[in-house]
């Protein structure tokens, strides 16, 4: 291996916590608070705590905060999972734009809390096989709405916070909702929460469909005509998370499977673990590589079924990726 592509010293040998532990008890806890909202004596500061949670879970190591996404690690009910998954890309969009902490602080509360007015009716949709009818898309459209009095009912009156919730599904030209509201009145926060909230819900898998491969979503939202993103932040999403972002299961150029493990593990990008030899054998432990070592390129991106691999987040990440 040549000194332009040799390794960096991974992040994980040093004695951190878990990241993936840490969001997952930010998720529990996310989950008794929304469903106890209005008892809540002290909800904005409970709220602000467990953003803060997520925050410092991303900053000790954003490539496996961002895997645990794409590899489904993070449990519990889609509807409150969906909000620590859409906080994490969140805080990692937030930072890349070099956001102050306080205004990251509150959008990330605002991506915790964007559906909580639709809570006690997510699950029920998540389990339909068919198209939501017209009542349950009027549901759908008053959400942002409802959230955004909730808030307001248990004492939380930060108008940034407000706003990203209220405004999370406006669209720049006026064609998103719930009142239609067109730039410039849409806020930058809440075109980041909507873009984060829109690509977390085509990676991750639900229970009527499975989820799509980073690559097809990313694509999807920034050649979306009829709701036209950002151009400041898909290039952010672009930079920052690309087509192989960590987790993103990979068919290497040799045939080998692998698991892409960091977004700046090499002089020139992307680090990749291997997971199965190019024959299809399971490489134990899985072998780290640069994608600038020799011949070594990404194909295609893979679905978990089609990569056929099992594998524990830890054995990947080490000490930072426990349960």
């Amino acid at each position: 291996m040549s000194e332009s592509t040799q390794l960096e010293p991974p992040v994980f040998a040093q004695a951190t916590p878990s990241v993936l532990h840490q969001l997952n008890l930010c998720n529990r806890r996310l989950e008794r608070l929304l469903h106890n909202l209005r008892n809540e004596h002290n909800a904005e500061g409970e709220i602000r705590d467990i953003a803060g949670d997520v925050i410092r879970a991303v900053e000790i190591n954003p490539d496996v905060a961002l895997a645990c996404i794409f590899l489904s690690q993070i449990n519990g009910t889609y509807a409150v999972r969906h909000c620590i998954e859409t906080a994490v890309v969140t805080v990692v969009i937030a930072r890349s734009m070099g956001m102050n902490p306080a205004s990251t602080l509150t959008v990330t509360a605002a991506a915790l809390t964007m559906n909580v007015g639709m809570l006690r009716h997510h699950e029920s949709f998540q389990n339909k096989n068919t198209p939501l009818d017209s009542e349950e898309m009027a549901i759908v459209r008053r959400h942002p709405a409802e959230s955004a009095d909730m808030l307001r009912d248990v004492g939380i009156d930060d108008d940034d916070w407000i706003s990203c919730v209220l405004m999370h599904h406006e669209n720049d030209e006026g064609s998103g909702y719930p009142a239609g509201i067109a730039s410039p009145e849409v806020t930058l926060n809440a075109k980041l929460l909507s873009f984060a909230d829109r690509y977390c819900a085509q990676v991750s898998a639900r229970n009527y469909r499975k989820s799509i491969l980073p690559s097809l979503a990313l694509r999807n939202l920034v050649e979306d005509k009829t709701a036209p993103v950002d151009p400041q932040l898909a290039d952010c999403f672009r930079r920052e998370l690309g087509d192989f972002p960590p987790g993103c299961l990979v068919r290497l150029g040799g045939g080998e499977i692998g698991v892409i493990s960091r977004r700046q593990g090499c002089s020139s990008g992307l680090q990749v673990h291997t997971l199965r030899d190019a024959a299809g054998a399971m490489l134990s432990p899985a072998q780290p590589r640069c994608l600038d070592d020799g011949p070594l390129t990404i194909t295609e991106g893979l679905t978990e079924d089609q990569a056929s691999t099992r594998f524990s987040m830890k054995q990947i990440w080490g000490a930072q990726a426990s349960l």
